[in-house]
């Protein structure tokens, strides 16, 4: 669609603007709101009429709206990276979430934003944004503050942040910042599965929770857009609005997304709101990696050299029109979760290649849903296709800065995988493609059978996890995924000895698979195998030194066997990877009381109270230690305290 008449003029940005505009864009605030797992064909702006979104539909009229705009990876983490990098995960190694982080020496549109004396605050929704994957970097005021220390059921809301929630930090963060020039990040996650709208959206929506997430989301951006517009800070504001993902909602047989790199789950909505109140439609594809230099040309400062996303003023002035270019798209989740094929592909204005074990090509045009795989009846067009990706590649891959590993412990991996996010063992090398591996298009049922047992294990319903992951494996007996959680529920169930067999088992496929090695211990200290444990609890540690639970339980092993000095090396190194691990420092206090060292033992048991001051147990051992070294009223204290509590 071309823009309305004369409307390129206007959108010549900072180059055709008479000088005083330009410092004016130069100086404009600039807010990205990003909103989880939303599909553009569910928005009202890009012509869905079973849904109402007037806060987003309002922001699109007043924008310039990307009517084919694609995320680079359908997932969460690397597609931000994507966004405020400007780069592709060949480059900067964000294939997935669950060993990553961005590398700091990567400057995001935060830094270079700072930078410029711009005030940088972001308020993220969900804990697979959390700041120890990297993308805080360039932000003065980082909103995450998840928990990940605690891996009770009850508290899988604090791992995800509701909208209004995120709304009223965000706008918090506004009240004390809007006078400044500033850099706003907002991510809303509540469209991610499962889809449970609040009131009065559950009603409105009762057959479509879905799109009544969407609607929720819409109202949190409208209260954003209000506090802009009643500061008179709306017209000069950069304003991007961008789904960091789609969603598959049963097309293909992917219920989510992540596993296909299908336009479902890569066609996302994507629109620029610009200082000059100007709006138009774009129809030429663009990729989201194009964001961050695009707002920094905008702005009228330069993007640092090895951007890789394209700036998109000069296709905006042009009236939409910018030649056929190919874009590129991948999912690992395939390869790293459960060692089957990864995927990759390029589509441009015509066609969609995805290149897979038996590779796809759709005819974009005639067939948008990509439900005919037309490789075979035009070859030539799919030759052509798969060297146009092989050069993006290539190009993607020049000067590569891979990503750090981040070490991340057992605590966070059970929370990433309680919102849906498995952190299984990687898939070896991942600059070399195995054609050999599985299509994922033959295991799509088993994946979703797969999903499905994990999220009954995360719900409390462990048999029916079992027997589901049971029929997975009876598919494909050497999945180290499916035993690794059968083993996993098994623990659950505290039937031990069939944990034990089922995570020995995943050890010896995949001995360096840190989680299951520390499963493993922790299923045979469970067991009475107090020598097992201790071999795989140290083994957890040589292979991932932040596993703080990792050196607890090893101390408690060495404690059952009596062996007092390893019990109080392991328990202090527990406390030294994570200082405030109360239970570590309780158990340390004990276990040097026990050992004739109450004076030692008080620091750790006060440190203990400190940090969990409804702990009777904590009192009452600080209080033994105290009466030890003749502290008789301070003792009696804490004895009065741990009773009270005790009676609670």
């Amino acid at each position: 669609m071309a823009f309305v008449r004369g409307i390129s003029l206007v959108l010549a940005l900072v180059c055709l603007l008479p000088q005083s505009q330009a410092a004016d864009m130069k100086s404009s605030n600039v807010v990205v709101i990003t909103i989880d797992t939303l599909r553009a064909d569910h928005l009202g702006c890009y012509g869905y009429k079973q849904i109402r979104t007037p806060a987003i539909d309002s922001l699109a009229a007043e924008s310039v709206l990307f009517e084919r705009a694609y995320t680079v990876v359908p997932v969460t983490l690397p597609s931000h990276s994507a966004m405020f990098t400007g780069t592709y995960p060949p480059f900067s190694g964000m294939h997935d979430f669950s060993a990553n982080v961005l590398n700091p020496q990567q400057p995001t549109l935060a830094t270079i934003l700072r930078q410029n004396g711009y005030a940088t605050g972001a308020v993220v929704g969900s804990a697979v944004l959390d700041s120890r994957f990297g993308l805080n970097q360039g932000f003065d005021f980082y909103y995450d503050h998840f928990d990940f220390s605690r891996l009770q059921e009850s508290n899988l809301d604090e791992m995800e942040r509701p909208g209004h929630v995120v709304a009223d930090e965000t706008l918090a963060w506004l009240a004390q910042n809007y006078r400044k020039k500033f850099f706003l990040w907002m991510h809303l996650y509540d469209t991610h599965f499962p889809y449970r709208p609040p009131p009065p959206y559950d009603k409105q929506y009762v057959s479509q929770p879905y799109d009544g997430e969407i609607a929720f989301a819409d109202a949190q951006v409208a209260r954003v857009l209000e506090f802009l517009k009643a500061k008179g800070l709306f017209s000069n504001t950069v304003i991007v609005l961008a789904g960091d993902h789609g969603e598959g909602l049963g097309e293909h047989g992917e219920k989510t997304h992540g596993f296909f790199i299908y336009n479902s789950t890569l066609h996302v909505p994507f629109m620029m709101h610009l200082p000059t109140r100007s709006a138009g439609r774009v129809t030429t594809p663009v990729s989201l990696a194009d964001l961050m230099p695009t707002v920094l040309a905008v702005l009228h400062i330069p993007a640092p050299p090895k951007v890789q996303g394209k700036d998109l003023t000069s296709l905006i002035s042009n009236g939409g029109s910018g030649g056929d270019r190919s874009l590129y798209s991948e999912t690992y989740l395939p390869r790293l979760h459960f060692n089957w094929s990864e995927l990759k592909g390029a589509q441009n204005a015509s066609y969609h290649f995805i290149d897979a074990p038996r590779p796809e090509l759709y005819d974009l045009k005639k067939d948008p849903k990509e439900t005919t795989n037309l490789f075979i009846e035009k070859k030539a067009v799919g030759e052509e296709m798969r060297a146009k990706l092989n050069n993006l590649i290539r190009e993607y891959s020049a000067n590569q800065e891979l990503a750090q590993k981040t070490g991340l412990d057992p605590a966070l991996m059970e929370r990433l995988k309680s919102l849906g996010y498995a952190g299984f063992s990687g898939g070896g090398d991942l600059t070399v493609s195995n054609r050999d591996l599985p299509d994922p298009k033959d295991r799509i049922e088993l994946y979703e059978l797969i999903s499905e047992a994990m999220a009954d294990a995360q719900h409390g319903r462990l048999q029916e996890s079992i027997d589901k992951l049971t029929t997975a494996l009876k598919a494909e007996p050497k999945s180290v995924a499916t035993r690794y959680l059968l083993g996993l529920s098994y623990y659950r169930l505290h039937r031990f000895e069939d944990a034990k067999r089922e995570l020995a088992q995943v050890v010896s496929a995949s001995p360096d698979y840190t989680l299951a090695v520390f499963n493993l211990g922790l299923a045979q200290a469970r067991s009475g195998d107090l020598d097992g444990a201790i071999t795989n609890l140290k083994r957890t540690l040589e292979l991932d030194a932040t596993n703080f639970s990792a050196a607890f339980n090893l101390g408690v092993a060495y404690l059952q066997k009596k062996q007092i000095p390893e019990s109080i090396a392991a328990l202090e190194q527990s406390v030294t990877i994570y200082p405030d691990y109360a239970e570590g420092h309780r158990a340390l206090g004990e276990v040097l009381l026990y050992a004739g060292k109450p004076s030692d033992g008080i620091t750790h048991l006060q440190r203990a109270v400190n940090l969990t001051p409804g702990d009777p147990r904590a009192h009452a051992s600080l209080g033994q230690a105290l009466a030890a070294v003749g502290r008789r009223a301070e003792s009696e204290a804490e004895m009065q305290k741990a009773q009270q509590l005790g009676q609670k």
